[in-house]
């Protein structure tokens, strides 16, 4: 991803201390990588059926289900406003404010025929832990977007966490990290993360983790369909990370790669197909028509 160099956004929030510690941002040589050249590499498969794509971009593989990617590492500089961690990101999210306001625009795209302002949402970067109004973060748990506060809350060290134990390593894997944490934050913002919320409470644990798998694989759709807005940024290679990242952060890859009991009734993000399909979905048609994940009966909550 062509990162370096470009606007940041402003909406950050740093609550990390001093201290630099090792960890790889992996770079790519080339040029942009439009979305007319990504598709094509497509063109001659089924887009519904997973395992073609998985095969078209070497992703997948083995009992465990980890790709071939190898993790680096490079000394950081320590945390502050200049550093590569906060730069990285920020450009990220500045591109998903850019994408997301141009959406948001357009009458009927993301919320029946209303026209509103997109609401940037400030991405808070901690170092081990922190607290939120939907509860305590840690580097462990991961990225998560907090609908009480609106916020974003990442640990940089979790991309160690991706490249060295789940095998998801590259800057545009990284992005895609964020994109799908603000994509909780426009389904938040149009009013479906309450909608899902209030489901749950009156369903089965089985149903409401069905509505909340549909509900992350629409952010992963959304994701794809930033992705497909900022084509000209990326860079070859770019769309392989995301792919693989989704790859291996799906509930049965997840629960599998230690030899774990793999039970579907428990999935609250979806499976490594599912997650794939829809990120590679929302990539190709670049247009959030395409990422209703909720079917008639979902779309009554």
């Amino acid at each position: 991803m062509k990162w370096r160099g470009r606007r940041g956004s402003s909406n950050i929030e740093d609550r990390r201390g001093g201290g630099g510690r090792p960890r790889g941002r992996v770079g790519k040589a080339g040029g942009g990588f439009g979305i007319g050249a990504i598709l094509l590499l497509a063109a001659s498969f089924f887009f519904p059926e997973a395992v073609p794509i998985l095969q078209m971009f070497g992703i997948g593989g083995g009992s465990s289900g980890m790709s071939s990617y190898a993790p680096t590492t490079t000394t950081r500089s320590a945390p502050g406003p200049n550093d590569e961690d906060r730069q990285f990101i920020g450009v990220v999210l500045a591109d998903t404010e850019e994408v997301w306001t141009d959406i948001f625009a357009r009458p009927g795209a993301i919320h029946e025929e209303r026209t509103d302002d997109y609401p940037e949402p400030t991405l808070v970067l901690f170092s081990g832990q922190t607290r939120s109004p939907c509860g305590p973060a840690s580097t462990g748990s991961g990225p998560f977007y907090c609908p009480a506060d609106k916020k974003i809350y990442i640990d940089p060290g979790f991309y160690d966490i991706m490249a060295n134990r789940l095998g998801a390593s590259g800057d545009f894997a990284q992005a895609y990290v964020v994109a799908h944490e603000v994509a909780h934050h426009v389904q938040n913002v149009t009013g479906r993360i309450p909608q899902v919320n209030a489901y749950r409470q009156r369903v089965s644990k089985r149903e409401a983790n069905e509505a909340t798998v549909r509900l992350e694989l629409q952010a992963d759709c959304y994701s794809g369909v930033w992705s497909n807005h900022i084509a000209d940024q990326l860079e070859e290679g770019d769309v392989k990370e995301a792919l693989n990242a989704a790859f291996q952060i799906g509930d049965d890859t997840l629960q599998g790669r230690n030899g774990g009991h793999i039970d579907p009734a428990s999935f609250t993000h979806g499976t490594s197909e599912q997650r794939v399909n829809w990120f590679f979905k929302g990539l190709k048609a670049g247009n959030v028509d395409v990422c209703d994940t909720f079917s008639q009966r979902y779309n009554q909550l």
